[in-house]
Formats: structure tokens, C-alpha cells, sequence
């Protein structure tokens, strides 16, 4: 057994989206998201699932505070739905969802929890949808005058604000993959939104720095990591093709100001152009205070041609897998925390999202979810391992708080350190809960 030890000032976390766990979808004012939308269309979500309920965290959130106090994290990462704000998008402010946003994070700071904000975690106004949605860069302005209204409003109360969450999926799974909403299958268009989504998010970083708001943001994209089969040229292209995809051209942006160019032109190769406007680079290119990473998952794989976008399969290797059937790779955390190092500097790094789904369910009250723990601690060893190789991370967040609306799988796969039975929605704390717990409360743990 080796002691993982982790720096004194490191911070730790848990963190959920709006969507995935408030429900209350038309209360208060609240109008429709794009997830209502698609989740209420037939054959878009496993089961038929939508998230009208989902954990009922929106009338529950003071029982979830008081697990997570008893958790003993340091922050809370959490998402606003932009349709709780403004109802249509833009035009008028609903001060009933301002109010309970106040009341949640007022709530967290009384408990000793710091509030880390998420702007937008997918949850778009079906009204700008309906005029584009971030392909039209009209929604550029109606984000940024949403930022600007969090901004102001809770300016003082929230220190640690994140832009967008995992912009990969927003645009390729979303608009190119389709398997999420609103469901395009059509790459130039998510390769539009992709730059759309970075414009936004260095506008509203701009509009952070004009109002002088105490505190700090960023922005989270999500990564994987390929390893290459073999040495030869072509399989290491095609791994890096891929990570370029998560990586490199939502980052290179953000920090050099320009898109990768061995991106661009295997864009170009498959009849797909970037259309950049004056100025778009420089709002795009604004510095941020800290880089939120997301990571669940990596393969091994070799080139082939003609396979999927990126000319590549994925080599089985007999990898332990989720519940998601997702890979267990830790060495990739390892290798794409080093790797965004290597390339982009000193950047304060926190983990915004790590996790697994594994689907154990209650015996006798209490829930065994030791695969789930296992996940945890070969992820956290990982992490001490890039700390230790020069990595500048500054806290970890794992996901999720509790089992939620999983997006297109709706119910049907189970993220979290804490159970939801949901037909009661009662909430019972696994046993990768209590492991957490105890992790938080040493900065160690035996592995």
C-alpha cells in the first residue's frame, strides 16, 4: 500500500448540471430548453426519459447541501439554466429564477461551500433555437448579456465562474454526432457553433474584466487520449487528429489566439472551411484565470482509412469497463494533463468533472459501488502523478453529487457518489461517498 498524498491548499469538489438534476421545468417562469425539446421528442432519449423532474433538486436543493456539508468539500460546481434567467433567451429578466439562484448559493456560502458557477451546460433557450441557435451569431449577444446579468447580480457572492462546459459536445456530439440536442447531423454546422461557442465565451470573459468582478473564470472543455497501437507515422497522426479535436481546437484559440493548423486542414480535406470574422480571434484569445478540465475516459487505436472523421478504429485491449462501456484509462488523464502543460504553459488547472457510471443499486440501505471507488483512486493516483511531473492543478471535482438525468441514456446509467430512487427521490449515500469523505477530510488516501 502507497500513501497518496495531496498538496495542503488543493481543493475538492462535486459537481451536477441544471438540466441533469433540477426538474421543475415549468415553474417560476422558466421556459423551455432545447433538452425539453429533444427529450420530449420520440426515440431522442433512452426509455423515453426527460428531465421534468429528474432529482427535484429545485425544491430539494437544502437536503442536497446538507450531504454535501456532510461530505465535507470545499466547492460546489453547479450550472444555471439560461431559460431560468430568460425565459426567451434574451428580452425580459425572470426574477423568480434570479431568486432562486440567490437563495441556492446564499444557502451554499451559509454551509461553507464556495459556489463555482457554470454558465452554460447545454440547457439553450428553445426560443434561440428556433432562430438558429448558436449557429446564428445573435446568440453570441443574447449569452453575453445573460453572462453580464450573472455577472452583476451575484458579483460578490460568486468567486469562480466557468463560461461553458465541454464545447466538444455542444457542437461535434450535438450538431455533427446528433446524439444529443438538438440533434443536427451536419459538420460544417457544428464546426460553425464550435467557433460561435469560443466567441461567446471570450466575450463574456471580456465583459468579466469591464464590470471588475472579484474572481476568476474559465472554461471547461472536455478531453480524452488516445495512444497509438503503434509507432508507424500514420497511427500516431490519427491519435493526434483525434485529441486535436477535444484538445487543441477548442484550446489553441483560447491560448495562441489561432486555430491548430493540422486541424484545419484535415477540416478542409473533408469540404469543411472556417468562417472567422474580423476580430473573432482576438475575443476568443483573452486570458483566463484557470482551465477546467473534464476527463472520463481514453482507447488505444491505429489508423484505417475511410473510418469515422478522424480515419481511425478503436483496438479492444481488455480494458476494464463502465457501466457506459467506457474505458477505464487512467495513464490518458495522466497523459492529457501533461500534454496540455506542455503546450500552453503554467495554466492553473481544476478538474471539473471525473468520474464513472456504475450502476449498483440500494441492499439493505446501503449501496456497494467498490468498482466506482477503485475508478476513483486510479484517477486520483494519476492526478498526483501529473501534480508531481509540474502539472499546476487546484482542485478536483468528482461527478456527479448524485445519480441524474444522464442526457440521451436518461435514467438508465447512475454517475453518482450519492444513490436517487426515482420514484421516491430519496437520496442514499454509496459507499464511494463515505470513501470520498474520508479522502477530503486527510488529503490522502492508502492505495
Amino acid at each position: 500500500m502507497a500513501i497518496i498524498q495531496f498538496p495542503k491548499d488543493m481543493k475538492w469538489g462535486t459537481a451536477t448540471a441544471s438540466y441533469q438534476i433540477e426538474g421543475a421545468a415549468n415553474e417560476d417562469g422558466r421556459g423551455p430548453s432545447i433538452w425539453d425539446t429533444f427529450s420530449h421528442t420520440p426515440g431522442k432519449v433512452k426509455g423515453g426519459d426527460n428531465g421534468d423532474i429528474a432529482c427535484d433538486s429545485y425544491h430539494r436543493y437544502e437536503e442536497d447541501i446538507r450531504i454535501m456539508k456532510d461530505l465535507g468539500i470545499d466547492y460546489y460546481r453547479f450550472s444555471v439554466a439560461w431559460p431560468r434567467i430568460y425565459p426567451n433567451g434574451k428580452g425580459d429578466i425572470n426574477p423568480k429564477g434570479l431568486e432562486f439562484y440567490h437563495d441556492f448559493v446564499d444557502k451554499l456560502i451559509e454551509n461553507g461551500i464556495e459556489p463555482m458557477c457554470t454558465l452554460y451546460h447545454w440547457d439553450l433557450p428553445q426560443a434561440l433555437q428556433d432562430q438558429g441557435g448558436w449557429a446564428n451569431r445573435e446568440t453570441i449577444d443574447a449569452f453575453v448579456q445573460y453572462a453580464e446579468t450573472m455577472f452583476r447580480e451575484f458579483k460578490g457572492k460568486i468567486k469562480y465562474w466557468i463560461t461553458l462546459n465541454e464545447p466538444w459536445c455542444i457542437s461535434f456530439l450535438s450538431n455533427h454526432i446528433g446524439a444529443h440536442a438538438p440533434g443536427n447531423q451536419d459538420l460544417q454546422l457544428a464546426t460553425d457553433i464550435s467557433h460561435h461557442l469560443l466567441v461567446a465565451h471570450g466575450r463574456a470573459v471580456k465583459k468579466f474584466r469591464e464590470l471588475e468582478i472579484d474572481g476568476q473564470i474559465g472554461f471547461a472543455p472536455n478531453t480524452t487520449w488516445l495512444d497509438p497501437f503503434s509507432d508507424q507515422q500514420e497511427d500516431l497522426d490519427a491519435c493526434q487528429r483525434d485529441i486535436g479535436h477535444y484538445v487543441e481546437w477548442f484550446m489553441d484559440p483560447v491560448f495562441k489566439g489561432e486555430y491548430p493548423q493540422f486541424m484545419v486542414e484535415w477540416f478542409r480535406k473533408k469540404g469543411v472551411e472556417l468562417h472567422i470574422q474580423s476580430g473573432d480571434l482576438d475575443d476568443i484569445n483573452q486570458p483566463i484565470d484557470f482551465l477546467g478540465i473534464n476527463y472520463y475516459t481514453g482507447h488505444i487505436a491505429r489508423y484505417k482509412e475511410n473510418t469515422g472523421l478522424f480515419d481511425f478504429e478503436y483496438i479492444e485491449m481488455g480494458y476494464e469497463r463502465t457501466d457506459i462501456d467506457w474505458p477505464v484509462y487512467p495513464e490518458g488523464f495522466f497523459k492529457v494533463l501533461t500534454h496540455i502543460t506542455k503546450r500552453y504553459g503554467d495554466v492553473p488547472i481544476y478538474i471539473t468533472e471525473n468520474g464513472a457510471c456504475y450502476n449498483d443499486e440500494p441492499v439493505n440501505g446501503k449501496v456497494g459501488d467498490d468498482r466506482r471507488i477503485k475508478y476513483l483512486q486510479q484517477h486520483l493516483t494519476a492526478l498526483s502523478q501529473a501534480i508531481e511531473s509540474g502539472v499546476n492543478i487546484k482542485g478536483y471535482f468528482v461527478w456527479s453529487l448524485m445519480d441524474n438525468f444522464e442526457w440521451a441514456e436518461g435514467y438508465s446509467k447512475r454517475f453518482g457518489i450519492v444513490h436517487v430512487d426515482y420514484n421516491t427521490l430519496e437520496r442514499t449515500k454509496k459507499d464511494s461517498f463515505y470513501w470520498y469523505k474520508k479522502t477530503i477530510a486527510n488529503n490522502w488516501f492508502e492505495y
